[in-house]
């Protein structure tokens, strides 16, 4: 599917010469105009247009933000205070950066969530599948660091307990986490030293994520797209160009997306922050509760239910790297949930298991609230080492479709290339 013949054809001399010595054109418009793309994708697919949107915007909002901050302990609270007061939209640009980062979470999750429930990581999209792992790791290590900026107390007591956690790795090997925290602090406690670090990373990693995000999209072109029936596509009738079809339906979602992002940023943007923020950083008071920002909920719960400092740690880290793995771990005949009627109900349970992590990470860590995130906890690693492996292999999924064009149209357009036009559009399948 993505071996497709080009279609680019120049215009005018110029760029004919420029497609002969830097085909710069060809290569957008075979990659995102004439990119054949599924005829039934569903607007969950829409969410990695609206990610490199907001990966977008997070970078030019980020730029503008740094010519104004002043990463040093005595100054940063202030001056991200000053940057919403006295800079010409400062108020606009800093509200933007700060719900732009809750907002590519939740579209973050969504494609991940997505990419589970229709196979999306199956053979042969593990390299795909895997990138997009790397992506979510270093888009948690930015917000951290971003986190740290504002320099206020929820900011600061996040850094220094989350950053302690290294010093577990002690118990294996002896001063080996103490080096890595005090790398990371420059020096014996957090100080103004951690926060330049912090500011220095936190600027670097979001090119890394670009070039992250370069592989992960070449990637998906040497594949070709997933779709809801997992069937691959099998003549031009299962497919259409991706301009202008999916551009338009990509562009119809981000609209939609942008509705609460505006209402966010123009009517609650710190409503998504923690109150404590907006009070300086004082290493003499300790908060009563410590937590993260709320994407990070779901991982400080796994944490925090596990009664060893270096298991919570070590448990903490599993569930990310356990999705990397989902490839092989996924044992089923087919790729979507859709045609797999035992393994829905568990993935149901595994979505209300992630959200209820999330809602416990936001609890103290006493009484019955750790008793159910060790209860969640659980059921999230077995998820991936138990029900993918095992249910995969007893259920007897439901026949697939033929092809994609019969899932869309029935057994009249399942028939061949000829019977369908090229450039029809799509009625919505049944779920």
């Amino acid at each position: 599917m993505a071996q497709h013949e080009s279609t680019y054809k120049p215009s005018n001399n110029f760029g004919k010469w420029m497609d002969e010595r830097l085909p710069v054109a060809r290569l957008v418009h075979d990659s995102f105009v004439d990119f054949p793309t599924p005829r039934n994708l569903n607007y969950l697919w829409t969410f990695g247009g609206i990610l490199t949107f907001c990966l977008v915007a997070q970078l030019v909002t980020g730029i503008v933000l740094a010519m104004h901050y002043q990463p040093s302990a005595d100054e940063a609270f202030n001056s991200v205070e000053r940057i919403r007061r006295d800079v010409n939209f400062g108020w606009m640009i800093r509200n933007f950066h700060a719900v732009g980062a809750s907002m590519f979470f939740i579209a973050v999750y969504v494609h991940i969530f997505r990419g589970l429930y229709y196979g999306s990581y199956k053979a042969p999209r593990e390299i795909l599948w895997i990138l997009g792992v790397f992506i979510f790791l270093a888009m948690m290590a930015t917000a951290f660091m971003g986190y740290a900026l504002p320099w206020g107390q929820m900011s600061f007591w996040g850094v220094t307990v989350i950053t302690n956690l290294f010093s577990s790795l002690d118990s294996i090997i002896p001063g080996l986490g103490t080096s890595i925290v005090q790398w990371l602090w420059g020096g014996y406690a957090v100080t103004g030293a951690t926060l330049n670090r912090f500011f220095s990373l936190h600027y670097l990693l979001p090119f890394v994520i670009i070039g992250l995000v370069i592989l992960h999209v070449w990637a998906l072109h040497v594949v070709g797209q997933n779709n809801p029936t997992g069937v691959e596509p099998k003549t031009k009738a299962d497919t259409v160009p991706m301009g202008p079809y999916a551009i338009a339906k990509d562009a119809v979602a981000m609209f939609a997306f942008l509705i609460p992002f505006a209402w966010f940023v123009f009517f609650l943007p710190d409503y998504l922050g923690h109150a404590d923020n907006f009070t300086p950083a004082n290493p003499l008071v300790t908060p009563p509760h410590i937590v993260p920002e709320w994407y990070f909920l779901p991982f400080y719960a796994i944490l925090r239910a596990i009664p060893s400092k270096l298991g919570g740690v070590m448990a903490m880290f599993a569930a990310i790297a356990v999705l990397a793995f989902v490839p092989w771990l996924d044992r089923s005949r087919v790729r979507s949930t859709k045609y797999r009627p035992v393994y829905k109900w568990f993935f149901l349970l595994f979505v209300i298991t992630c959200l209820a992590l999330g809602y416990l990470g936001s609890k103290p860590a006493d009484g019955i609230y750790v008793f159910w995130a060790r209860i969640f906890t659980f059921y999230y690693f077995a998820h991936f080492i138990l029900v993918m492996p095992f249910v995969g292999l007893l259920e007897t999924p439901k026949k697939l479709p033929n092809s994609i064009s019969e899932s869309v149209l029935g057994k009249s357009g399942g028939g061949g290339g000829d019977t369908v036009p090229s450039g029809a559009t799509a009625s919505p399948e049944k779920r």
